[in-house]
């Protein structure tokens, strides 16, 4: 893969970069250094964002809006159509920065761009389907609606594991449903950011659009307060730990802004002894080595049958023998680096704090070295006997390391998955139907994602994407979750010559 080839293409040539109103790029902040966790090498520099800087934003984007808003929907979603034509032309190029500047496999950062495209598609349908509804009213000669509008500019904070689809899911919505959106992307993946800011930009600029209506800011959790205290903000949606989520949900909260919160998981796999064998190994150890355990919905815990439980771990053993660690450039290999070393740190003092509490390391984990590995980020996937009540258990830890655990009971097994702070995806292998029914009953699974023999992760945009308890309670993509970017209006026309109140009340002059 040649780098700079790929950065001409995405058309990030200069070093200027780091806040973004549509086409016009400045920085006046200290400067950050794009390190690929791949090689270790630097790829480019950009520049934090100002509180001056900040200010252009959100000005220039308060007025982007007061136009944007007035465009029919459709016509808001054949810009949106020609964003997702123009990320099908960058698909290969966009998608392998993903991948070198995350860590994550190519396959997955074309999956990522992949999932943009998609977003868009859907997006340009709903355009035309921002429905209300109609109610009959209790008075005569009125007629009774809502109506939805558009809620001003959105604040997007999104993580390094997904640097580019987790933004397209909300702007390809805010955007149609009539929205600006401000975007600050992971400070360690920045260039990402700025690719796709050049592709927005491109189009609003041939359309003769505001380049408010798409804007960037780069920098660290001081660069999220700008936007979480600031009341020109209607909606803030964030996507990252749940700590971090608290402390925006208070914040937004006490300006009485809104928030769309994409957080932590602790994501489960029930595994009976009806579960097809073969389907349920290829399930587990995709999502707890896929992206390195760096997804929000990778598989943290496996709750095996007891009656299974030996035969699963030899399966476990045998089938991480054949996991292939090393460049995620490379289509052989399964499992790439994580994000950096404080990522190294952090899986290092998990892995010690379970050994220290007398676990059993059923499959070793350790940090790689040698030709290959010369960033340092790269490490080995773990497995380790654990109990659910354990306090590195209950926590998630954003590596590949994976939990298992025994049951009796489907009712103690459905204990178990639910028995953590998190609720984001959930999963039960059986081929019963009784098992599965209850998994998905509310007596079962408490996630806001519940599956049936497939994996925790790998969800698809149709469906509204997000989970319960300390994972925030958001929706975003798929379903009906465009609604959370509106304001809802309910409207009473009274086409009569009286005015009666409702409920029968009397008032007269």
């Amino acid at each position: 893969m040649n780098i700079e080839n790929i950065l001409r293409e995405l058309n990030i040539q200069s070093e200027n970069y780091g806040t973004a109103i549509g086409k016009r790029f400045f920085a006046a902040g200290d400067r950050i250094v794009s390190t690929s966790p791949v090689d270790g090498k630097a790829i480019a520099s950009v520049k934090t964002t100002t509180a001056d800087d900040y200010e252009q934003v959100m000005a220039a984007a308060t007025e982007a809006f007061a136009q944007w808003r007035t465009m029919p929907a459709p016509a808001r979603g054949e810009v949106v159509r020609k964003f997702g034509d123009k990320l099908r032309q960058h698909k290969a190029a966009l998608g392998a920065l993903v991948s070198y500047e995350m860590g994550k496999s190519l396959q997955e950062g074309l999956g990522e761009v992949q999932e943009m495209i998609d977003i868009c598609d859907f997006a340009v349908g709903l355009s035309r389907q921002l429905y209300g509804l109609t109610m009959h009213s209790e008075r005569p000669n009125h007629r009774m609606y809502e109506q939805w509008h558009p809620l001003g500019v959105v604040g997007i904070i999104s993580a390094f594991n997904f640097p580019v689809a987790v933004w397209s899911w909300n702007t390809a919505l805010a955007w149609v449903c009539g929205d600006v959106c401000v975007w600050k992307g992971s400070e360690k993946t920045p260039l990402c950011s700025i690719a796709c800011q050049n592709i927005i930009a491109e189009i609003l600029y041939e359309e003769g659009l505001p380049g408010g209506i798409s804007c960037i800011v780069t920098g660290d959790y001081r660069v999220g307060e700008m936007m979480t205290k600031d009341h020109r903000v209607a909606l803030v949606s964030a996507t990252g730990s749940s700590r971090m989520g608290k402390i925006v949900g208070q914040t937004v909260a006490e300006r009485f802004g809104k928030t769309l919160l994409e957080l932590g998981g602790n994501n489960a796999m029930i595994i009976t002894p009806s579960a097809d064998k073969a389907i349920t190994l290829t399930a587990a150890v995709f999502g707890a080595v896929g992206t390195a355990g760096q997804r929000c919905t990778s598989t943290r815990r496996l709750i095996i049958h007891s009656s299974v439980y030996n035969e699963y771990k030899e399966a476990l053993t045998n089938a991480y023998k054949q996991v292939k660690i090393g460049s995620p450039l490379d289509e052989n290999n399964h499992m790439g680096p994580l994000i950096d070393k404080d990522a190294v740190a952090n899986y290092q003092a998990t892995i010690d704090e379970a050994i220290k509490a007398g676990n059993h390391v059923l499959i070793e984990g350790g940090v790689l070295s040698g030709e290959g590995f010369e960033s340092g980020c790269y490490v080995k996937p773990c497995v380790i006997e654990a109990k659910n009540n354990q306090s590195f258990v209950q926590r998630e830890t954003f590596a590949p390391i994976l939990y298992i655990m025994s049951y009796d009971t489907i009712e103690e097994a459905v204990a178990i998955q639910n028995g953590v702070p998190q609720g984001l995806s959930s999963t039960i292998m059986t081929n019963d139907l009784r098992e599965s029914e209850l998994f998905l009953s509310a007596a079962g699974s408490d996630c806001g994602i519940a599956n049936v023999n497939i994996g925790t992760s790998g969800a698809e945009i149709g469906g509204a994407f997000g989970g319960e308890k300390e994972t925030g309670g958001g929706r975003e993509s798929g379903s009906d979750a465009w609604k959370i970017y509106m304001r809802r209006q309910t409207n009473t026309i009274n086409y009569g010559k009286t005015v009666p109140l409702a409920q029968g009340i009397k008032f007269d002059l």
